[in-house]
């Protein structure tokens, strides 16, 4: 029997998309090639960062990387490659990496920040979901005197911000040592333990007859004129008025479909453990000078880093782990890791920090969501209202708002 909406893909994007078409009173199947515990959205920090914090694409970023790199300290590593794509992609993020580009991305980004808080808010209260849901803020902790003062320099907003004292950061994150400057509490921030999250989204979406068709790989897409006739999985065929490709940093389905997105796979580790409850972070924190993330979860912590491109290599490699243990070991004192838990996935980034959303420009039933690098839980459920928006009200791109203002389509 043919399917109304059809998601490929169980990660956040997908889940969300299924969320809020299912409360516009759509039928929809998710597709997954998994069983949705093990990807980039399990492995995410769970921060709920759209406020304050700067893109990965700002000015100065390629110095301060190099620098980082002489010091040994740089989350980043390309690998060598001849990828064409790869190159255009970097060429491309050097050139968004703008002032006015930065202040146009910091207001798309607290624009979807607030809509996802207040849905993730809503899906507590009113859906009864519980995952581990904060509104404390995130704390930026500062390395290097000078970045320090030039965030500091900014916080003219007492409700947006905090200074903090190195002793009073200290309070928030007790495993410090002195070598740290300082922090700035973002008030407006907050996080999620991301696999509760997913969890409690599956376990709903399940309940309310959502159908999911797991450790089932989507492998081709049938064309019939200006749509998507068919879809082709490892054990099954299926026909849907609408296919939605929310397949992360995989784009070999959007590729049959004629598409060369300018996205590139970024690999990044989460390392889970357990430790002292006296030590444990007060909030979410993100070592802003060596992109480090550390989140406090209900039972553990989750500390995230690196990005690497120009690599297809799903393994985790133990000199990127020992580089996380390091870098943060020269700003905190020694502390037990227990039960530790090491994982590496690919997100799904783009050179400008702009999602790849909205109906396919060739193929009439079929819609993209992906492109959020390390933001989808961050901003997933404001991309989820989003899909389901244009495909249920506007129908197209060029009458949906969001779309014109917030997907790589237009904003390229």
């Amino acid at each position: 029997m043919k399917k109304d909406i059809i998601v490929v893909g169980g990660g956040c994007i997908g889940l969300m998309s299924a969320y809020c078409l299912l409360k516009s009173g759509r039928s929809v199947t998710v597709i997954e090639k998994n069983d949705i515990t093990d990807g980039t959205s399990f492995g995410n920090a769970g921060l709920l960062s759209a406020f304050k914090k700067a893109p990965l694409s700002v000015p100065g970023v390629i110095s301060d990387t190099l620098k980082l790199m002489l010091k040994g300290q740089s989350p980043v590593s390309v690998h060598p490659t001849l990828d064409v794509n790869l190159i255009k992609w970097l060429l491309k993020f050097a050139a968004s990496a703008t002032e006015a580009r930065l202040r146009k991305t910091l207001a798309l980004f607290e624009r979807y920040g607030q809509i996802s808080l207040d849905m993730y808010e809503n899906m507590v209260k009113e859906d009864g979901m519980d995952f581990h849901f904060c509104k404390d803020g995130l704390l930026m902790i500062y390395t290097e005197q000078k970045t320090f003062d030039i965030k500091a320099a900014h916080c003219d907003n007492p409700d947006a911000y905090e200074i903090l004292s190195k002793e009073r950061t200290k309070e928030y994150m007790p495993i410090l040592n002195d070598k740290v400057i300082g922090s700035i509490l973002l008030k407006e921030n907050g996080h999620v333990d991301s696999g509760e999250f997913m969890l409690e989204l599956k376990k709903y979406l399940t309940n309310k007859g959502v159908e999911f068709l797991l450790n089932e790989e989507v492998t081709r897409l049938e064309f019939e004129g200006s749509k998507v006739s068919k879809i082709i999985t490892s054990k099954n065929t299926y026909e849907a008025d609408t296919f939605i490709l929310s397949t992360g940093a995989d784009d070999t389905l959007a590729k049959q479909a004629k598409n060369k997105f300018l996205m590139t796979p970024a690999k990044g580790y989460s390392i889970t453990f357990q430790m002292d409850e006296a030590l444990r972070p007060k909030t979410a924190a993100l070592f802003a000078d060596l992109f480090i993330a550390m989140t406090p979860r209900r039972n553990t912590v989750r500390m995230t880093s690196k990005l690497e491109l120009g690599t297809t290599n799903p393994d985790v490699i133990k000199k990127q782990i020992d580089s996380i243990h390091k870098n943060l070991g020269l700003y905190t004192n020694d502390f037990v890791k227990e039960n530790m838990v090491e994982w590496t996935g690919f997100r799904p980034l783009t050179p400008n920090d702009i999602p790849i959303i909205g109906y396919d420009e060739s193929y009439k039933n079929l819609v993209h969501a992906t492109g959020l690098g390390w933001l989808g839980i961050t901003l997933g459920p404001a991309i989820g209202k989003i899909i389901s928006d244009v495909i249920t009200i506007d129908k197209k791109n060029s009458t949906n708002v969001d779309i014109l203002l917030f997907s790589s389509f237009f904003q390229g």
